[in-house]
């Protein structure tokens, strides 16, 4: 069975039944006390980039935004059974060619890590996809805030989301989390593991 570990802020730590360790957006909490064997980055930002915190392998294979758009083109991956197909995102703070979200598939489940990111209009062609769980950016400064992440929810229809990327210089903000308003919103905490 997967577990996709929620370290806070926008860093996610997913653990596939064989044991691989995949990072994204490592830069918030805890839960860095295992090598990677993957590491997603969504944009370049400081709160989305901190590879230095991560232990790296010699095999560690690192998939930046730029490595994952390019001129327009998003790319597919697939690497130790997780398929990974990057995804637009984007906002006034974030330039759409330089950012990116990932949809991945481990283990039969379909899992969206918007990054950061306001709606787009991949989401409709999300919603015809049958996505398990979408992580989407409630912060309302940066990003999207809890009311227009509740309308994206509607369009992209997961069986579940997981707000992230609350409050600026927060790991989790309860208050904040809990003005989402979706049928299969789910409240996950800073420092917690879900299995997928």
């Amino acid at each position: 069975m997967a577990y996709l570990l929620y370290q806070g802020h926008a860093s996610l730590r997913l653990t596939t039944k064989e044991g691989k360790i995949c990072y994204i957006d490592p830069y918030a909490g805890e839960g860095y006390d295992k090598p990677a064997d993957l590491i997603l980055i969504t944009h370049e930002h400081y709160d989305h980039n901190a590879v230095g915190i991560v232990p790296l392998k010699p095999s560690t294979i690192i998939i930046r935004s730029k490595d994952a758009l390019s001129n327009g083109v998003y790319y597919d991956f697939e690497y130790f059974g997780i398929k990974i197909q990057a995804t637009p995102a984007s906002n006034k703070n974030h330039n759409v060619a330089e950012c990116v979200g990932f949809l991945l598939e481990v283990e039969g489940k379909k899992i969206y890590v918007a990054g950061d990111t306001d709606y787009v209009p991949f989401m409709e062609e999300l919603g015809k996809m049958d996505i398990d769980y979408a992580l989407l950016p409630i912060d309302g400064i940066y990003n999207m805030g809890p009311k227009e992440a509740s309308r994206c929810a509607e369009i992209i229809k997961p069986k579940h989301l997981i707000p992230y990327h609350m409050h600026p210089g927060m790991l989790f903000d309860m208050k904040q989390d809990m003005q989402v308003c979706y049928p299969g919103a789910m409240l996950v905490r800073a420092g917690q593991a879900i299995e997928l």
